[in-house]
């Protein structure tokens, strides 16, 4: 029996859910069958994943479309609408192990459509998976949906208000895919900073990741995903200076430079807190590196706002940029502000990312001559502790963690071979 395909857009807990209604669909004995998992954070994450689908359709006339994620979560009539789908299922429905029984797949067009009230859900069931296709690093859920509103963004609406999963089945979870072999675990959720307030004694993530780190000392690597750094709790601070097993490596949701861009945002920090952030990480942990999220183009950004952007990368020693170009997401309040000239955000983003390039060539030339730790993903690459891609000359065993001499980069990926 063939297995569905799974298409994954987006963030790293798509990559999890994906997970899990891989399981479901093969449990539920659903053949012939291709999920995408869409995400909805920019207007062109939307448009990519309705490419996809067309392309899907015409290279698979006779499997069934199943089309679930965040822009199925907030427009499910986008997908409904579209001959190519089969099936639409919200983002609490594709958890559930019925939505993919074949015998549930209806023609009528109320019966294509599962898609919930996001809102009403209150809890984030914990789901226990016992691998990844990537068999190196596995993703584990800590949380879900998010109780803020910035301005320009839809992922509330299509995650819900946060919610947590609790210490011990994310423990237990952890444990699983450690005994299974893996040696890299990512905590991943839409606002992992904000773990904790709705369960019994209110942990913090800092606390999370002690617990995880004492009651599994097998596990070799834990990396954090994107964190909301005026979250970060003290005890994450000193876990990050005390525990080597968590990585040296923090992705901010940083955004903006400008403190008035930020208090358009709906931010809850200003440009000298995360200056301040990224200051007191590195002093705890010296070989730490930052990647950002920065959006080009936010709705009345003059050019001196988007300067204060750019000097940030300077200021906050940023390595890794993912840089967004501002598009309005219906239905925001950005969607209603002044907005920047397409071609104007289009340049800045340029700017932005050659900004990034720079950062990043920089930082891989300070590796060279080093010794890296490098956990292997194929036979012939793998990622630093840092999270820092690097080709070997020489073949090794996917999976394992391979002491490397760096001998130069190309100015996006490491290269190096394997030390004596």
């Amino acid at each position: 029996m063939a297995e569905p395909e799974l298409i994954t857009f987006g963030c790293r807990l798509n990559s999890f859910e994906s997970e899990i209604m891989r399981a479901h669909a093969a449990d539920a004995g659903l053949e012939n069958a291709v999920i995408v998992n869409t995400c909805a954070v920019t207007s062109e994450a939307a448009r990519q994943a309705r490419q996809s689908i067309r392309r899907l359709r015409r290279e698979r006339p006779d499997a069934k479309v199943i089309v679930t994620g965040c822009a199925a979560q907030v427009d499910p009539a986008a997908f409904s609408n579209m001959p190519e789908v089969d099936l639409v299922l919200g983002n609490e429905e594709k958890l559930r192990a019925e939505s993919f029984v074949p015998d549930n797949f209806g023609v009528e067009s109320e019966e294509r459509v599962k898609v919930g009230d996001i809102m009403d859900v209150r809890e984030t069931a914990p789901h226990l998976i016992d691998g990844f296709a990537e068999r190196t690093r596995a993703f584990v859920q800590i949380q879900n949906g998010c109780d803020h509103r910035c301005t320009f963004c839809i992922i509330p609406y299509g995650r819900g208000n946060s919610r947590s999963v609790a210490v011990g089945a994310v423990v237990d979870q952890v444990r699983r895919l450690v005994e299974n072999g893996y040696r890299e675990i990512v905590l991943t959720g839409v606002d992992i900073t904000s773990y904790g307030p709705d369960l019994p004694g209110k942990p913090k993530l800092g606390g999370l990741v002690r617990r995880i780190l004492k009651a599994v000392p097998e596990l070799e690597r834990l990396r954090l995903s994107s964190i909301d750094s005026i979250e970060a709790d003290p005890e994450l601070m000193r876990a990050l200076a005390e525990e080597e097993r968590l990585m040296p490596h923090l992705h901010l949701s940083l955004q903006a430079g400008d403190n008035m861009v930020l208090k358009r945002m709906k931010r809850r920090h200003l440009r000298e807190d995360s200056i301040r952030f990224c200051r007191e990480a590195r002093e705890l942990r010296p070989d730490i590196v930052f990647g950002a999220d920065i959006i080009a183009g936010f709705p009345t950004e003059t050019e001196e706002m988007f300067e204060n952007s750019l000097d940030l990368v300077e200021e906050c020693d940023l390595t890794w940029l993912h840089v967004f170009p501002f598009s309005p997401r219906p239905g925001t309040p950005a969607a209603r502000m002044p907005q920047v000239p397409g071609g104007e955000i289009k340049a800045r983003a340029k700017r932005l990312r050659e900004k990034g390039k720079a950062r990043l060539s920089d930082w891989l030339s300070s590796r060279v001559g080093g010794i890296e730790q490098v956990l292997m993903e194929t036979a012939d690459s793998g990622r630093t502790m840092q999270f820092a891609r690097v080709e070997l000359d020489a073949p090794c065993l996917p999976g394992t963690v391979v002491k490397t001499s760096i001998r130069g980069h190309d100015g996006a990926n490491l290269q190096g071979s394997a030390a004596a």
